[in-house]
């Protein structure tokens, strides 16, 4: 065995020996469950996952003018549904305008990928859903997700009935609930895999996912787990993370991470230390998920992670409470995983621990289709395979490829603009929804990235990079598209021009980065006081900081080692 069978306190007695001092923070076993502001206050009147019946029942025969105020701002959100921008809103009146002025008639609607695991019969579901009920849109997100537009809400019962026919949902895709669990896209079939992370994502999502009791958290509550070296799973900026990590005594477990968040106020995960054996993985994060739901701060919204609570209580606490009061047992000691020896995107070709071989490729900036992704799974059977992954680096990975397939697939890929030998700045660009849907965006993100990268791809040829270049663009301040962590990271907003213009742009976060094959640790990016670039300049600048890297860097020094190294007036 390894844990320690220890004693649980009661809980008045936790609630006693945990109460802070000052304006309660809704710590519901601490200051009870009265609900402290509107939030609260619907998801006790009612939770998120009751909305579905209405949907089905009322709401999908009523149309948009039907939906009650509330289920459309909040419990909507359960089942992965946001109501959308409505075109020809500028960005300048993101901040002035109430969400029901911003909001179309529509929704986006997320589909829920656990793992980034597809088949291609899947994949085929989604790009019907896609053609017929979206547009034919389809994004790949950061979190492994798809998602769709235009969506009306008479035909969501459609739509999730042709998903659960295939093994899909869209169930907490959304919401202050346990969002889609990041696992490593080369999960089970990588020559060079620690261990296989899918059964602990299957217990966890069968056991967890839908559950009511855990359907009303402060906020969201973001997971990840890896078995892979690379640490592919971005896991220091979610709320809890298992990191396989081989233990010098116990074997193959996991490296348990809790606190990880971005958005506003970034902070990075923390380590407890232990170690946690696959069978306890479960048990494990479904205490941290307890934790968060008992003792998570509902008082403000923007407090409401749990990076909030992590920084108020440290890891030595942490791990006590989730110990004694939630698994009954110590977990073990064990150390950090070592520094990830190959990059964690899997772009390019691999060899599987079969012999066949999987094919990493780069959708530009996650933006697809759904012509595209029919397109995408007749490629993908037309030479042999069934499965592809998504990734949470907005990428895709064809498995099971034999080796006379794999150039044909790769020249089929790149028909498709999904290329498995991108430029550096192609594989390294990321972008969030943006403008384009979202109500919270400034800028445009999707087209004005495309746009650098097909620039930049001409203008940085024969420019020495030495690594992918991290060039992740936001259309507003809460890093989506993980600003901080890139080695250029693109803050959406409002800025002046030279000539005195209110015009949408960008504030530049640099040298920013998660634990990878470059790095032993993660770091934020720096700013430099006053740095903006234009929407439409963004091919200028990265031109102009790239080149000086290039030119500029001491010997093997990455980017962002070189970012944080140089005065001010170099990056500028």
């Amino acid at each position: 065995m390894t844990s320690t069978e220890i004693a649980a306190p009661a809980a008045p007695a936790r609630g006693a020996r945990l109460r802070p001092s000052g304006k309660p923070n809704g710590q519901w076993l601490v200051d009870g469950k009265e609900p402290l502001n509107g939030n609260e206050e619907w998801k006790q009147v009612d939770g998120g996952l009751n909305v579905r019946e209405r949907i089905e029942n009322e709401y999908a025969q009523g149309g948009f003018a039907s939906i009650d105020p509330t289920d459309l701002h909040g419990r909507f959100r359960w089942w992965g549904l946001y109501t959308q921008r409505k075109p020809g809103i500028d960005g300048g009146r993101t901040a002035t305008l109430e969400p029901h002025e911003l909001e179309d008639e529509y929704f986006m609607l997320r589909v829920r990928i656990d793992g980034g695991q597809l088949t291609t019969e899947q994949l085929r579901v989604i790009a019907g859903i896609s053609t017929e009920f979206a547009r034919g849109t389809a994004d790949f997100t950061d979190r492994q997700n798809i998602q769709l537009h235009w969506v009306r809400v008479e035909d969501v019962p459609e739509i999730w009935r042709r998903l659960e026919a295939v093994g899909l949902s869209t169930t907490e895709a959304c919401g202050d609930v346990p969002r889609v669990i990041l696992g490593s896209p080369v999960a089970g079939i990588a020559a060079d895999e620690l261990i296989d992370p899918t059964p602990q994502i299957d217990e966890i999502t069968s056991r967890f996912i839908g559950d009511a009791s855990l359907a009303n958290l402060p906020r969201k509550f973001k997971s990840a787990i890896t078995g892979h070296p690379s640490q592919d799973v971005v896991h220091e900026i979610n709320d809890v993370a298992f990191v396989a990590v081989d233990h010098p005594e116990l074997g193959i477990g996991y490296d348990l991470w809790v606190g990880g968040a971005l958005s506003t106020v970034p902070r990075l995960g923390e380590r407890l230390g232990a170690w946690v054996a696959p069978d306890q993985v479960a048990e494990a994060w479904h205490g941290v998920a307890q934790i968060f739901r008992d003792y998570g701060y509902r008082r403000l919204r923007n407090k409401a992670r749990l990076k909030f609570l992590l920084a108020d209580w440290g890891t030595e606490k942490f791990r006590e409470v989730l110990e004694t009061e939630y698994l009954g047992y110590r977990l073990a000691d064990g150390p950090a995983a070592p520094k990830p020896p190959t990059p964690g995107d899997h772009v390019g070709v691999h060899r599987q621990k079969d012999g066949r071989f999987y094919v990493g490729a780069t959708p530009i900036v996650g933006r697809s289709s759904g012509a595209q992704l029919t397109a995408l799974a007749d490629l993908i059977e037309a030479h042999g395979s069934g499965r592809l992954r998504t990734t949470p680096h907005q990428k895709i990975v064809i498995l099971d490829v034999t080796e006379d397939s794999v150039e044909s697939l790769i020249a089929g890929l790149d028909e498709l603009e999904f290329s498995a030998r991108p430029s550096l700045i192609r594989r390294g660009t990321i972008a969030c929804t943006g403008i384009e849907f979202c109500k919270l965006a400034i800028v445009n993100t999707k087209d004005n990235a495309r746009e650098a990268i097909f620039e930049l791809e001409k203008r940085l040829e024969g420019v020495d990079l030495r690594a992918p270049l991290s060039l992740n663009v936001n259309g507003c301040p809460n890093s989506c598209a993980r600003i901080q962590t890139a080695d250029i990271g693109l803050k959406g907003q409002i800025i002046t021009d030279d000539e005195g213009n209110q015009v949408p742009g960008f504030q530049v976060h640099l040298g920013g980065g998660l634990a990878s094959s470059d790095r032993e640790e993660a770091g934020l990016g720096r700013t430099v006081r006053g740095l903006k670039v234009a929407a439409d300049g963004i091919a200028d600048y990265v031109e102009k900081v790239a080149v000086r890297y290039a030119t500029g860097r001491a010997g093997d020094e990455t980017f962002a080692q070189w970012a944080h190294r140089v005065d001010e007036e170099e990056l500028r």
